[in-house]
């Protein structure tokens, strides 16, 4: 399976990335929600605008496809990137 291009970029406050996955502009929130769950995430709120959640960083994920990675650490948020384009978002 070819790898999806996106794009990972720092928020203002240089302590978020912000992941856009090309070609994705509609998720199943519930099934993705699942998915990050079950790569250890715990969930924290569920609403139809978005899911919120923790674990090595803070996610929050949107309809859209977008999802918000709350860490100053690049690695961290290059991994989960990773980990959503590749794996989660096609939930």
């Amino acid at each position: 399976m070819a790898e999806d291009s996106f794009i990972m970029e720092m928020c203002g406050n240089k302590s978020a990335w912000q992941i856009v996955v090309d070609g994705i502009e509609k998720i199943n929130l519930e099934a993705v929600g699942l998915e990050i769950e079950s790569a250890g995430y715990t969930i924290g709120i569920r609403t139809r605008l978005a899911w919120t959640f923790s674990g090595p960083a803070e996610l929050t994920l949107y309809p859209s496809g977008k999802l918000l990675v709350k860490t100053e650490d690049r690695e961290i948020a290059a991994q989960i990137a990773e980990d959503h384009v590749n794996r989660w978002v096609r939930a």
